[in-house]
C-alpha cells in the first residue's frame, strides 16, 4: 500500500509563477529610489536650499515644494527655515495648490509675529485668494448667480487690510490698497448682479434685499447707481408707491444722470462681471 506523505507548511509546492511574482516584488523593493529624506540626508540646510531655489526659479514648483518641506525640518529655529515656508507658499501658489499656499502662509504668520518678512506674509496671503481661480473668481463662469461664493475675496481683503493697518508704509501697501479697491468694487458688482438675476425672473422681494445689501455694505461703489434703479424698480413692480419715490429721490440727488431715472431698470445681459 502506497504511504501518504503529510504535509507541514514548510513542504507546500508553490508555483513557478508564483516564485517569479514575489521574486519581481523582492527585486523592485531592492531598486526602488531612496526618499527624499534619504537622498538629502549628506545634504547641508544650504545645499537643500539651493535645490529648492534651483528647481524653482525652472518652474519645478511641484518639485522644490517636498524639499522645502525637508529644510523646514533640518533648519527649524534659524531665519532659513523661516525663509524655507515664505518660499514653499510662493510654489504652492504657483503650482495652484491654494488651499496649502494660505495654510503655510498662516503658519508663517502665527509663528513668527515679529518677523521682517511678516507684511510679505501678508501681501502673499492676500494675493493667493486674490488670484484663487476656485474661489471668487468662478463668477467669470456661467455658474447661478445667486450661489457663488464670495469666501476667498472677503479673506483676500481682510489679508490685505490687516497689512495695511499694520505696515501702513511697507513696500506692499500701495498695491494692497488697489487690490482692496478692486475688490470692493467686484463684490459689490456681484452682489448688484445677484439683484439683476432676481429682477429678472419676478422676485422682487428678493432683488430688493439684495439692492438694499448693496446699497448699506457697499457705499461709494459705481454699483450703487444699479442698486438705487433695481430698488426703485422693484417697488414699483410691486405697486408700492412710497418707498419707489424714496428710492429714485436718493437716485436723482446722486446720480443726477443716471438713465435710469426716465427708463427704470431693465436687466441687461452684459458681462455682468465687468466694472465698467
Amino acid at each position: 500500500m502506497q504511504k501518504t506523505m503529510r504535509t507541514g507548511p514548510l513542504s507546500r509546492v508553490y508555483s513557478p509563477a508564483l516564485l517569479a511574482g514575489c521574486m519581481a516584488v523582492l527585486l523592485s523593493a531592492c531598486s526602488a529610489p531612496p526618499t527624499l529624506q534619504e537622498k538629502t540626508s549628506s545634504w547641508s540646510p544650504n545645499k537643500i536650499y539651493s535645490e529648492a531655489r534651483s528647481e524653482s526659479n525652472s518652474g519645478g514648483f511641484e518639485q522644490a515644494i517636498p524639499l522645502y518641506d525637508v529644510l523646514e525640518g533640518r533648519a527649524a529655529g534659524t531665519p532659513l527655515a523661516q525663509q524655507a515656508q515664505l518660499e514653499k507658499a510662493y510654489a504652492q501658489f504657483q503650482n495652484g495648490d491654494i488651499a496649502e499656499a494660505s495654510a503655510t502662509l498662516d503658519r508663517f504668520i502665527r509663528l513668527n509675529p515679529s518677523s521682517p518678512a511678516l507684511d510679505y506674509a501678508m501681501y502673499m496671503k492676500g494675493v493667493v485668494n486674490f488670484n484663487n481661480k476656485e474661489g471668487w473668481l468662478t463668477f467669470l463662469s456661467t455658474q447661478d448667480l445667486a450661489e457663488r461664493d464670495m469666501q476667498a475675496a472677503k479673506d483676500s481683503f481682510e489679508a490685505f487690510r490687516e497689512l495695511v493697518t499694520r505696515f501702513p508704509d511697507s513696500r506692499y501697501a500701495a498695491d494692497a490698497r488697489k487690490r482692496m479697491t478692486y475688490i470692493v468694487n467686484a463684490m459689490a458688482k456681484s452682489e448688484v448682479a445677484i439683484a439683476s438675476y432676481y429682477f429678472k425672473r419676478g422676485a422682487y422681494v428678493a432683488a430688493i434685499n439684495r439692492a438694499q445689501s448693496t446699497i448699506s455694505n457697499y457705499q461709494g461703489t459705481p454699483a450703487q447707481e444699479e442698486a438705487l434703479a433695481i430698488l426703485m424698480s422693484s417697488y414699483d413692480r410691486l405697486g408700492l408707491e412710497q418707498p419707489r419715490d424714496d428710492a429714485q429721490r436718493v437716485l436723482a440727488q446722486n446720480f443726477p444722470e443716471s438713465r435710469y431715472l426716465e427708463k427704470g431698470y431693465k436687466a441687461e445681459r452684459k458681462s455682468f462681471w465687468k466694472l465698467w
